[in-house]
């Protein structure tokens, strides 16, 4: 062995311990990486281009559910070192969304226990492969909600990675694509990603309140934009909650004079600060019959049951009605109430990639954030709670630095 490859082994070595928080053994390091011959080469934060064997695994912290019916807990996961396309990054904050609570419960069906939930993701870059063009050690970054899709279907060519034809791999509860095992998202101390599914995030807004971008501010983008709202538009929101305030946020950025759409009175202030021009109790029929016909598009965030065709009556000829929350049960609309008006109705997920690095953007650009509540990794399932009695304005975000 050469004494370049042994310098570059002792290199690996401190790197790997420094990086991982565990003591360092040059002859374990150099004896792991003298028989490989085709060797993954990674920049790390402290400015090393270190060998790194592909199959080589770090031991990380999260929070677990272990079963739907057990709280979240510590436990340890491997994540696989970078390979040549990958960006590790420390992850400093992730906002805990409300699918968050579904997936651990499963109340949807379909959870892998055990279970790591979390992408709302923020931090920095801790090392890059050595292919990586897009990021370096040091950058800012943030991970939403999909690590990967097929890259060769339609949908994905047009970067719209969410609809995948051939199944996106979600940042938590999937099956990683090369079948290595299941994806485990951000209530952990680190994550490892393909560079294309991560996004670049500025350093002019706070982090904490980015996190929530990921997922409630392109939830709330993607159909504002893929509609074309902005200035003339009458849009309302129905929903008042970690969505609808991005929602309310959003539109009124964008130019649309924006109504808050909700049955709890005690919430008008609120929406007025966020940015809203009216609001309208849908339980006093005056307030209502003076909007009826009124909005050119209606963003509807609420996932509990409700009267579809109520709030289509709100919508003027060629009006608009997009579902970004999902009840329970199955929707009862009549085609009449479609056809009379040449209404219509539709649903929208989250966005691609370049559409969700453009509205990190957009909100670097007007200085748009979340509304937030930091919590200690400790007090998760304390804030599952509180969600579900509507206790949070509007936005949990775990800090990391406390797990």
């Amino acid at each position: 062995m050469t004494e370049k490859w042994r310098i570059n082994c002792k290199t690996a070595a401190i790197n790997f311990a420094e990086q991982r928080d565990i003591s360092c053994n040059e002859q374990y390091m150099i004896n792991l990486f003298r028989k490989t011959e085709t060797k993954t080469w990674i920049t790390t934060s402290k400015g090393y281009i270190v060998p790194l064997k592909e199959n080589l695994m770090s031991s990380t912290k999260t929070y677990a559910a272990q079963e739907a019916t057990t709280p979240l807990a510590p436990w340890t996961i491997k994540r696989r070192a970078p390979k040549p396309h990958d960006v590790e990054i420390q992850i400093l904050y992730c906002g805990v969304c409300h699918s968050d609570l579904h997936t651990a419960r499963n109340e949807w069906g379909g959870t892998i226990f055990p279970c790591v939930p979390g992408h709302e993701i923020v931090g920095k870059v801790t090392a890059v492969g050595d292919h990586v063009k897009k990021f370096k050690a040091g950058d800012l970054a943030g991970v939403g909600c999909l690590v990967d899709s097929c890259r060769d279907c339609d949908n994905c060519k047009e970067g719209l990675e969410q609809y995948c034809s051939n199944g996106m791999v979600g940042t938590y509860n999937g099956k990683e694509k090369d079948g290595s095992g299941n994806t485990y998202g951000g209530y952990s101390k680190s994550i490892v990603v393909h560079e294309d599914f991560v996004l670049h995030i500025s350093d002019k807004l706070p982090l904490e309140a980015v996190a929530p971008l990921l997922c409630a501010g392109i939830t709330t983008y993607s159909p504002l934009r893929h509609w074309k709202i902005g200035k003339g538009h009458k849009v309302g929101i129905l929903g008042l909650g970690g969505l609808g305030h991005m929602g309310v946020k959003l539109a009124a950025a964008m130019g649309a004079e924006v109504t808050m759409l909700s049955h709890t009175a005690s919430k008008e202030a609120d929406a007025k600060r966020l940015g809203a021009h009216q609001f309208v109790l849908t339980s006093d029929a005056e307030q209502v019959k003076k909007v009826t016909g009124n909005f050119d598009f209606i963003l509807d965030i609420v996932s509990a049951d409700h009267d579809y065709n109520f709030y289509l009556s709100l919508l003027r000829t060629n009006g608009v009605m997009v579902c970004v929350g999902a009840p329970p049960s199955p929707a009862q609309i009549p085609a009449f109430n479609l056809i009379f008006g040449r209404k219509s109705f539709a649903g929208s997920l989250i966005g691609g990639l370049p559409e969700t690095q453009e509205m990190l953007d957009y909100c670097a650009e007007h200085n748009i954030v979340s509304d937030v509540e930091v919590i200690a990794m400790k007090d998760i399932n304390e804030a599952y709670e509180r969600m579900l009695k509507g206790d949070v304005r509007y936005r949990f975000v775990i800090d990391m630095a406390t797990l």
